[in-house]
């Protein structure tokens, strides 16, 4: 037992089966150079409080340096007996500086040491998951400006509804991505106060200078309870909820490029190099890629629940359940930067069909609703124009007829109120571009709006 940093209150030996079971240094390794700048960033706010000479200060230092420098060379070996990141880093010390390496650990717990370095290591993956989330908007926002003469059908309860432009239907998503960015935004400020000090649960008994230590590692701010900031998951779990948001968004957008770009639509066309065929079907060309994305939302769905399940019932202050809180967090934040960087090149060599886009105008009605305005504007209340715009959709369906082949007269015998401008509203020019209102589908401002984000999200 001599080798555990708490072995002077055990006789016996650890069961092994139980060390296996208990090791965390498995993933947790991944937290080591945080972990190590954690600890530079304390012996100088011991050595600044009078708690260690300069001289072990110094050699702890050094000593630190030289295994930060073995952890990015792939040389630091990480031991399963020594349970976790932080014993194996203060294990490796011992071995280089001998004895002096127990001053290391003064006035500080795994407790608080653990929280700090996820929150250093929470803080980086936020600003690269940041910085994917823009880059897969710029994409969003040159495939939009590129196709602002395309018009689609709008679907409602995936039927053709409207008419609109291809531009503001990939601008839908950019929307979303916005407002991911924002979620992600508050993670971090969440995640930007520093725990270090607060020792097991209680505080630490030295007087070091924790404003001082928090802006030597970063962070924005302090803890201001010891037993909150050492049994506090929320930020991670605010990470993960915004993660999960983010990927229902993803997904959202896979399930759309699936089908739009099969054999029922063909409004898109994915980029073949994303794509696999069939084993046994040589004509198949499956969205695989879409498909993965599609199917990796409910792994971080689930690491959501495994979260606030692992939470729910921990008293205070720390409990060994919050060692299973980083399997979650780590696989969330690996999969969503696997899969923004998937759909940047999904989006990036996506082919639009404007031609199958149009064609597929031609079916499901989609100007009744401007016909609908159009008797609005000549003085008929909505509801009745809804109606009567209903029943020659009816008549329409039973002659087989689409409403641009309707004569004057049928029209006037569901209403006199028609003349001959109603063939100028029977245009998908003429109906997308009336949508001028701000958040509309015309032209214009959808332009606008393309204008406005590639200045917010210029490189």
């Amino acid at each position: 037992m001599k080798n555990k940093p708490w072995s002077g209150r055990f006789k016996k030996e650890m069961n092994k089966k139980f060390e296996r079971f208990s090791q965390s240094v498995s993933f947790d390794q991944r937290l080591a150079l945080y972990d190590v700048r954690a600890g530079k960033a304390h012996i100088d706010s011991l050595l600044l409080a009078g708690i260690i000479s300069k001289s072990d200060a110094q050699r702890i230092q050094k000593g630190l340096a030289q295994i930060e420098s073995e952890i990015l060379s792939g040389k630091f070996e990480f031991r399963e007996e020594m349970e976790d990141v932080h014993m194996n880093i203060e294990s490796r010390l011992f071995e280089l500086i001998g004895e002096t390496a127990g001053k290391l650990h003064t006035g500080r717990s795994r407790n608080d040491l653990v929280v700090t370095d996820l929150r250093l290591w929470l803080k980086d993956e936020i600003r690269e998951i940041e910085n994917l989330i823009k880059a897969l908007i710029r994409e969003l926002l040159d495939k939009a400006e590129l196709n602002l003469g395309v018009i689609m059908p709008g679907l409602t309860h995936t039927r053709f509804a409207q008419p609109v432009i291809f531009s503001h239907w990939l601008m839908a998503y950019v929307e979303m991505l916005s407002r991911d960015l924002e979620r992600m935004a508050r993670a971090f400020h969440s995640a930007n106060i520093c725990p270090l000090g607060s020792g097991a649960l209680a505080g630490t008994n030295y007087q070091i200078d924790r404003r001082r230590l928090a802006k030597a590692l970063g962070f924005e701010s302090i803890s201001e309870n010891s037993i909150d900031a050492v049994s506090d998951r929320d930020f991670l779990i605010e990470f993960v909820s915004a993660s999960a948001i983010l990927m229902m968004h993803l997904s959202r957008l896979s399930e759309e490029l699936i089908w739009l770009s099969g054999e029922g639509f063909r409004f898109i066309e994915l980029p073949e190099s994303l794509c696999t065929g069939s084993s046994i079907m040589p004509n198949k060309k499956n969205p695989d890629s879409a498909e993965l994305l599609r199917g990796k939302t409910g792994r971080v769905y689930g690491h959501l629940l495994a979260l606030l399940t692992i939470m729910k019932a921990t008293p205070l202050a720390y409990n060994r359940d919050f060692q299973e809180d980083k399997e979650p967090v780590f696989d969330t934040a690996d999969t969503v930067k696997d899969c923004l960087e998937m759909m940047c090149l999904i989006i990036a060599g996506l082919k639009p069909n404007p031609d199958a886009m149009r064609n597929a105008c031609d079916r499901g009605f989609i100007l009744a609703t401007d016909l609908a305005d159009y008797l609005v504007k000549k003085g008929m209340g909505f509801r009745q124009a809804h109606h009567t715009i209903g029943t020659l959709v009816r008549y329409c369906e039973e002659k087989d007829k689409r409403l641009e082949d309707l004569t004057l007269e049928e029209f006037q015998n569901a209403s006199k109120l028609f003349d001959r401008d109603v063939y100028r509203i029977l245009s998908l020019e003429t109906s997308v571009n009336s949508k001028s209102v701000i958040g509309g589908t015309s032209r214009p401002q959808v332009r606008r709006r393309i204008k406005m984000l590639q200045k917010v999200f210029k490189k």
